[in-house]
């Protein structure tokens, strides 16, 4: 039937299509798939790593987020809705009086409206300046500004001169430019 050369052939295309057939359809998708895998596990690696050192990270986080959270509870206390100016210059005032600060004077200015169109309502904030003076020894005018530093209510100093008397008495007196600042009220629209 067929001769030894034909046997010989066939077998031998035979083969070749076997191998043909393993390498094209076996090796090289099982090879490509095996890439992937390692590409995956690479990628997986990192990820791990990434999230390892961000846990690391995440009590310097927790710790910041109570600090900002803290100073966001205070934000309520510290820019109240509204002007409500007449108490905190009483309180002034006050702290004033329990230094034995002389020749008080609390002056509010003109109300200050910040331009700030891309901010939402209830995030606007107004400021009014306050002009403080009063004459007393270095050390009750430094109590009294430390204690005007713990107030409730938030003030931010622009300025402060303070001169010695002509005489060398030992007394200052001191003029500050401060600003109180207040969340307006907000009318539903």
């Amino acid at each position: 039937m067929f001769s030894w050369k034909k046997q010989q052939v066939i077998i031998f295309v035979v083969a070749v299509v076997l191998v043909a057939d393993f390498i094209i359809l076996g090796f090289l998708p099982l090879r490509a798939r095996v890439k992937a895998v390692n590409r995956a596990r690479s990628a997986q690696r990192l990820v791990i790593a990434k999230a390892a050192a961000e846990q690391r990270q995440l009590p310097d986080l927790q710790k910041r987020l109570q600090q900002l959270e803290s100073v966001v509870c205070n934000y309520q206390t510290s820019v109240p809705a509204g002007r409500d100016l007449g108490s905190f210059l009483q309180q002034i005032a006050n702290l004033m009086g329990q230094h034995n600060l002389t020749e008080q004077v609390v002056a509010p200015g003109e109300e200050i409206k910040a331009d700030q169109s891309a901010v939402r309502p209830a995030d606007k904030l107004s400021c009014i300046p306050v002009n403080v003076q009063c004459k007393g020894r270095l050390s009750q005018i430094f109590e009294f500004c430390k204690q005007l530093q713990r107030l409730d209510r938030l003030v931010r100093i622009e300025s402060v001169r303070m001169v010695n008397d002509g005489d060398f008495s030992g007394r200052v007196s001191m003029q500050t430019r401060a600003v109180v600042y207040y969340r307006p009220n907000v009318e539903p629209g």
